[in-house]
């Protein structure tokens, strides 16, 4: 039998985040090994954390990472705001931050190397996590707005210039105004046809003839869109100009909000 010192135990602790009993342990059943010891507290993690896999992940942190021409925000969720705050959580969250960074432009896909990373803060923690989704934007002029709960993130992409006052303004009317689509064109169908459904069920309940309820839904559905669509929507800094109005001639090659 291994003699099971101190240090080996507190140097275990340190590298994994586990109890010093269960670092103990671990290193007693496995006469000392210190390979087979983190692996078999790794193990124990991952199980724990499987049986809480079920359990809902409202929480979390949304990081961005920004340099000339590209920006990458992604979005990583876990079970409570305890853990979110957890420097190892964080610390985790930075590192697949970097890893999506190096990826190709458009969204983020969760590779191994992305989920392993979570996977060893998992099995440290034992707390339901995971990567939620990413996204890089490459573009002539980038903006970025991070909220400071670190919950609400923005990436926008623009062709062309635009002054740093506007450029702020217009990531803070993103984050603000959750638009869904850059024009009208970009609102899904099947959300516009539901809205559709619902304004002429309206029309008619209120009364209209079915010809009058037509022409109140097309109303209707053109300010849906438009408060929708980001170039039609009012601007969240003056309410009288649309989005549009504040671009000059740049345009919105992209835009990504991600809120927790």
């Amino acid at each position: 039998m291994a003699d099971i010192t101190a240090a080996m135990v507190k140097a275990l602790r340190d590298e994994t985040g586990l109890g010093m009993m269960e670092c103990k342990k671990a290193l007693t059943e496995h006469d000392g090994d210190v390979e087979k010891a983190k692996d078999a507290l790794r193990a124990k993690g991952l199980a724990t954390a499987e049986k809480r896999s079920a359990r809902d992940t409202k929480e979390g942190v949304v990081l961005i990472e920004s340099s000339d021409g590209q920006a990458t925000m992604v979005e990583v969720v876990c079970e409570t705001d305890f853990c979110a705050r957890n420097e190892e959580f964080q610390a985790m969250a930075k590192d697949v931050l970097a890893i999506a960074a190096k990826g190709d432009e458009g969204e983020v896909a969760a590779t191994d190397e992305i989920n392993d990373r979570v996977q060893t803060t998992l099995a440290m923690i034992g707390e339901n996590m995971s990567f939620s989704r990413g996204v890089k934007i490459c573009a002539e002029t980038i903006g970025t707005y991070a909220h400071h709960n670190g919950k609400v993130g923005v990436l926008v992409g623009v062709n062309g210039q635009l002054d740093e006052e506007t450029l702020s303004g217009l990531c803070m009317h993103i984050a603000f105004a959750d638009p869904i689509g850059i024009t009208g064109d970009d609102v899904p169908e099947d959300l516009v046809a539901k809205e559709k459904q619902i304004a002429l069920a309206q029309a008619i309940e209120s009364g209209k003839n079915e010809e009058i309820a037509e022409k109140m839904v097309v109303g209707k559905m053109r300010k849906f869109i438009a408060s929708k669509a980001l170039v039609e929507q009012a601007y969240v800094r003056d309410d009288k100009k649309q989005v549009k109005e504040i671009l000059g001639d740049a345009t919105i090659k992209a835009f990504a909000r991600f809120a927790i």
